[in-house]
């Protein structure tokens, strides 16, 4: 197994990409920390990976709260021992023009995927710098990469855990620490599944493979990242948009 015996920590991962990268992560050897805002959620999660016969355990935690962030990591690390690879996948969407955009959805958007990531790689780089190895891997976008209308915030965002990305690599890499971001394009989700026919035939037009991915496609990504075979990768964004943007 790729992951045999890693021991994961992924933010977000009650449900939705996070649970999805959760159960393939599992299915690969790894124990797998569920960690969700919802602590009702991460004790399903868990529960539910485990009946399956795979390793999981949750420590739900507020990604917005450095000192909470940093609380669980240490829980975890005195239950586990450590802490082998970190998804910073907690994020949250507050769309508008910008011009009716409100300072609170701003603010609640960047505190949530920028500092929500930067709280999760400050917690856990201690304990992987001090062991010398790990691997960092952060879900940014493509809106990160290329911009949308109404989205001028959660681009910020994702454009900034891009950038943090880069520079934690340069950090890090004395270390064996790789870190790595995946920017999905438009996935198939709970959330786009709401959207009307004429929405999604719009966006359809812009992805040259004609279909929306799944978030299997984004999970076997960011499996690979975590994997030995990318031990010479870091620094990194791998775009899972099929084709959308190209550069």
């Amino acid at each position: 197994m790729r992951l045999n015996d890693e021991i994961v920590f992924i933010t977000g991962s009650a449900r939705g990409i996070g649970r999805q990268i959760a159960e393939v992560f599992a299915k690969e050897g790894a124990l797998v920390i569920i960690s969700d805002i919802n602590a009702e959620s991460c004790q399903k999660t868990a529960d539910e990976i485990n009946a399956s016969g795979l390793k999981a355990d949750s420590f739900p935690c507020n990604v917005t709260s450095l000192v909470e962030v940093e609380q669980t990591i240490d829980k975890v690390i005195e239950k586990h021992g450590r802490i082998d690879i970190l998804v910073n996948n907690a994020g949250i969407t507050r769309d508008n023009l910008f011009l009716r955009m409100k300072e609170e959805d701003w603010d609640a958007v960047l505190t949530v995927n920028l500092k929500g990531t930067f709280n999760s790689c400050k917690a856990v780089s201690r304990a992987m710098l001090k062991a010398r190895k790990g691997k960092i891997i952060s879900i940014a976008s493509v809106i990160g990469v290329m911009g949308n209308a109404g989205q001028a915030n959660y681009a910020a965002s994702k454009a900034g855990v891009i950038a943090l990305t880069k520079s934690l690599a340069r950090e890090f890499a004395s270390r064996n620490i790789t870190v790595n971001a995946v920017a999905p394009g438009y996935i198939k989700t709970d959330m786009t599944d709401k959207l009307s026919d004429d929405v999604k035939n719009k966006i359809l037009e812009a992805v040259p493979l004609g279909r929306m991915g799944s978030p299997v496609d984004v999970a076997n990504v960011c499996l690979f990242l975590a994997s030995k075979e990318a031990d010479y990768v870091t620094g990194q964004t791998i775009l899972v948009d099929g084709g959308m943007v190209m550069y």
